[in-house]
């Protein structure tokens, strides 16, 4: 086991031990005859990161409105494991929260995946029209009822996601033959390949080396993420291709949320959607900031024209079951 791996599973057997003494992993302990709960939120990004910032931020908010009640941990860095590994603790019920995203949860609920579907959306607006759509409740809604998740919010914009590579791409033909990163949910799988790309799933934490050591040739990846990882330093052309727009989730445990009083699930309902616009506005502004920083250590930037691009990948909607249909209803929400 890597030393990474075991520190994970430390954290999570510490943060555990408390909850799992009183009452089954939902009530901490009792305080002057009040109950204390607590929620650990786990991330793969680093503390610079947007999306850490708005946890934090989250937990202060929790924090002083149940005046101590409900207390959140925060872990960056993958300490709690990979996203996947951690969307397996929430399902399992465990008392933590991660910010995972829609192509992941398709594993579950396939149609929610649409949103991790490339050029399905082109900004942080038109995510938040769909997810704020009675088509995208649906589907929240099923991953509570059947599958264990409960949806806080779905709010946290973290980018566009573009490729980084020691090569220059212009067109999809400059991706044949190259190892890029990318998760291992299917639709994201099928969008690297359409692409040309071989796609590679790795750990987030394990980018970077694998770049070094030329496991892969390069990933696909939002400026935020791209600046906690430094990859920058072991790829020296980004270019702008934004075929996905990153929104994610901060998912909880549904059976380990129903243990709370109504009153505290309101307060986290309501505290992450304020949290995951702190984020979204972090992201949104510092995005200039990330791309000087890329150009001052050495990057070459490019905008390619996105048409073949987006044409390429055209035939992920008609390779995943059903896909075709949801994006003509997701076009007639987003008015296109």
């Amino acid at each position: 086991m890597s030393t990474r791996k075991m520190l994970s599973v430390l954290v999570v057997l510490l943060s555990l031990c408390p909850t799992v003494l009183f009452a089954g992993g939902a009530k901490e302990a009792k305080d002057g005859g009040q109950v204390k709960y607590r929620m650990n939120v786990g991330m793969v990004v680093t503390e610079s990161d947007p999306m850490y910032k708005g946890a934090m931020e989250f937990k202060k908010n929790v924090e002083a409105r149940t005046n101590g009640a409900v207390t959140i941990g925060v872990y960056p860095n993958s300490l709690l494991g990979d996203t996947k590994d951690m969307q397996e603790q929430v399902k399992a019920g465990a008392n933590i929260a991660v910010i995972t995203d829609a192509a992941r949860l398709a594993e579950s609920v396939p149609a929610i995946g649409i949103l991790g579907a490339p050029y399905i959306v082109d900004s942080a607006e038109e995510a938040k029209k769909l997810t704020t759509s009675a088509l995208f409740k649906g589907w929240t809604d099923e991953l509570a009822s059947k599958h264990g998740y409960r949806v806080l919010s779905f709010n946290w914009y973290q980018g566009a996601r573009h490729f980084w590579t020691n090569k220059p791409i212009a067109v999809p033909s400059d991706l044949n033959g190259l190892r890029i990163r990318t998760p291992g949910a299917t639709v994201w799988q099928a969008t690297i390949k359409a692409m040309g790309a071989e796609p590679t799933a790795l750990a987030w934490a394990e980018v970077y080396p694998g770049i070094q050591q030329k496991v892969i040739d390069g990933a696909e990846a939002q400026h935020p993420a791209s600046i906690g990882i430094r990859i920058f330093e072991v790829c020296k052309y980004l270019a702008k291709t934004s075929h996905f727009q990153l929104v994610t989730p901060l998912v909880c445990s549904e059976a380990w949320f129903n243990t709370l009083p109504k009153e505290y699930q309101t307060i986290l309902l309501e505290e992450s959607l304020k949290g995951g616009d702190f984020a979204t506005k972090l992201t949104i502004d510092g995005l200039a900031a990330n791309e000087a920083e890329f150009k001052a250590k050495g990057v070459t930037i490019s905008e390619p024209d996105v048409t073949p691009f987006r044409k390429a990948c055209e035939a992920v909607y008609d390779q995943i079951s059903g896909y075709r249909d949801i994006k003509n209803q997701v076009n007639k929400i987003l008015g296109k």
